[in-house]
């Protein structure tokens, strides 16, 4: 396998994508502003974000506590977890490898899970600090993802063989899976009911308050991963090739790995397991830019993650009259045909060339 030349600098149209995919997610950011489960007026929505009041004091709470971080949110979240499976595919030479799959979400479910249906979302308290129930799924999640990469990063140090190392992480979902039905077998109908409704995902559960540390969390994955992009380019040509230009393998797979679970973790903290996009953008930035070269490929993968993700958002309020869809609903609509057109013309479609 090899890079063809005429990857390594950009083609003129890769910039009209680019352009293309930065004037749709402005569009559409602006899109999730003005829709939702309540109707707002466009004059009332650009009044308020210009500083103003508007006819309803509660407008203004919409707009400025509810919508605009819930957008913010889906912008870097939809961008973390498509930049996530993007690394991990290339990690592992496998086009169906995403976060998922190295059990990190799964352990996120199982800290929410011993939150929620253990204790029923209460913690308690200690030296005069309360955790409420949003603070306790949230540290439950992130706790379960971090202990997870933890174990996965100590199998990495072990297990030289990706594929080996792929299987253990599927092996560890399957273990996690097994603690959480056991969970949910004991557990009441309410707590039941409420960790199901975490499972299925939203951009809605980060505060103004919390937005600037979740945004420097991801900021600082997504950073990483551009470091990445060289020794990701050469991983693409075999481990013994990068290593034959003088890229320390051990060490790339370990930040590697390291900055997808990052990127797992604090999403899935926050926002909930969330499907497909990690698993289906990376793809269609394939498909759209016909190269493998993370030169172009992350850079566009960031910017059709965070447009699936509002495209996403938007799609769950449309029904209006106060109904909002689950986010998990409406996210394989859009990843499930990429997949599945993925796995019957694999043998035609060149990822890693």
């Amino acid at each position: 396998m090899q890079l063809s030349k005429n990857n390594t600098h950009l083609k003129p149209h890769i910039f009209g994508y680019i352009l293309f995919l930065i004037v749709g997610i402005v569009v559409l950011f602006f899109l999730n502003l003005i829709f939702g489960s309540v109707d707002i007026p466009l004059a009332s929505v650009i009044e308020i974000l210009n500083g103003g009041e508007a006819e309803k004091a509660a407008w203004n709470h919409i707009i400025m506590e509810s919508r605009l971080p819930q957008a913010i949110t889906a912008l870097f979240t939809g961008g973390a977890i498509a930049v996530s499976g993007l690394l991990l595919q290339t990690a592992f030479q496998n086009p169906l490898a995403e976060s998922g799959i190295l059990g990190i979400s799964a352990g996120a479910s199982l800290g929410v899970a011993i939150v929620v249906l253990l204790f029923g979302g209460f913690v308690g308290s200690a030296g005069g600090f309360s955790l409420t129930y949003s603070m306790a799924i949230t540290g439950g999640a992130f706790a379960g993802a971090i202990a997870v990469l933890f174990v996965v990063m100590l199998f990495s140090s072990i297990v030289k063989n990706n594929l080996m190392l792929l299987i253990i992480g599927i092996m560890i979902g399957y273990l996690i899976s097994s603690v959480i039905s056991l969970l949910k077998f004991w557990s009441t109908s309410d707590n039941a009911f409420a960790y199901m409704m975490w499972g299925m995902g939203n951009f809605s559960s980060i505060s103004s308050n919390q937005l600037p540390f979740y945004c420097s969390v991801v900021a600082l994955g997504l950073l990483l991963s551009v470091f990445l992009i060289k020794p990701l380019n050469a991983l693409l040509l075999g481990e013994r090739y990068a290593a034959n230009l003088g890229i320390n393998v051990k060490v790339v797979r370990f930040v590697l790995l390291l900055c997808a679970g990052l990127l797992t973790a604090i999403t899935t903290a926050y926002c909930g397991p969330i499907s497909f996009i990690g698993l289906a953008v990376p793809h269609m930035a394939r498909l759209l830019l016909r190269t493998s070269n993370h030169t172009t490929l992350l850079p566009v993968t960031i910017l059709m993650g965070a447009f699936i993700a509002l495209l996403c958002n938007i799609v769950c309020v449309l029904p209006g009259a106060g109904q909002i869809l689950p986010l998990n609903a409406i996210t394989p609509v859009f990843g499930a045909p990429v997949i599945i057109y993925v796995i019957i013309n694999q043998k035609r479609i060149q990822y890693f060339n």
